[in-house]
């Protein structure tokens, strides 16, 4: 019992360390001064309008955006193959298989950005916005296959199996009866791949060409002093969208393990 306060304590001071310079970013965004410094100047908006009057910021956030959902589209899609196969299936090599799926998440990232970099380059496929998509399909995939295997455990096998009893093809069952079981964790999954996409630096700094990216930009414009309150203001933007996302992203996911009938084992929040 006398150990509680100081664990109390020590939860605080991690806290404050994790969330402090994310919470200094809104407070510095609404001070009227380009000086990242106390005592704060007064209130304004300024950096908001500047913001979303810069047209290059708003090129790299559409190039973003495309990435982010073309990635978030084939991570999902990837990981239901594959959630389906290992919860569902038992095939040769099935333990090394999903090992080498997940391998993604324990590797360096920077690592795999310089390999597939030389692999890109040495079969003459030129670096582009598709080739951040190809290296941040390959990062997300794991993550989608984590929450669509929570997914596709807690639901009812006898379900499925009523369905077969009663004329149904396997096909008409994953697409009827299955799917809609799990489309909470699908879009759980979306999203999730989504942030992690959108906010994804090394691979695109690797493998993107000329093209700005909207990551990329935000760390070229922190060169230069002027333009830091700004980028303040659009970080405090993205974080606010990133935590609306998260929010829902886990709301869906124990949606989906409650629809189902599973017990919840933890989660993103």
């Amino acid at each position: 019992m006398k150990k509680a306060p100081i664990l109390k304590t020590y939860a605080l001071v991690y806290l404050l360390f994790l969330y402090g310079p994310i919470l200094m970013l809104p407070i510095f965004a609404f001070n009227d001064s380009k000086v990242m410094a106390f005592p704060l100047q007064g209130f304004t908006t300024n950096w908001f309008a500047e913001m979303w009057a810069d047209e290059n910021l708003r090129a790299a956030a559409k190039n973003s955006l495309i990435i982010a959902i073309s990635v978030a589209t084939i991570s999902t899609i990837l990981g239901i193959l594959a959630a389906r196969a290992s919860v569902r299936y038992a095939f040769p090599g099935k333990a090394p298989i999903m090992g080498l799926i997940m391998l993604p998440l324990v590797l360096p990232e920077m690592i795999v950005a310089m390999a597939l970099l030389v692999i890109l380059l040495s079969i003459n496929i030129p670096l582009s916005l598709f080739t951040v998509i190809l290296g941040q399909v390959l990062i997300c995939t794991p993550f989608a296959v984590v929450i669509l295997t929570s997914a596709f455990q807690s639901l009812d096998k006898s379900l499925e199996e009523a369905a077969l009893d009663l004329g149904e093809t396997q096909w008409s069952t994953f697409r009827l009866i299955i799917l809609p079981l799990v489309m909470p964790g699908i879009m759980a999954s979306l999203l999730i791949c989504f942030i992690i996409s959108f906010d994804e630096y090394i691979i695109a700094q690797f493998l993107g060409s000329g093209d700005p990216i909207l990551s990329v930009y935000i760390f070229a414009q922190f060169k230069f002093p002027a333009k830091v309150p700004s980028m303040l203001a659009l970080g405090t933007v993205l974080v606010c969208m990133s935590i609306i996302l998260l929010g829902f992203a886990e709301y869906m996911r124990r949606r989906g393990i409650a629809k189902a009938g599973g017990k919840d084992s933890g989660g993103f929040l």
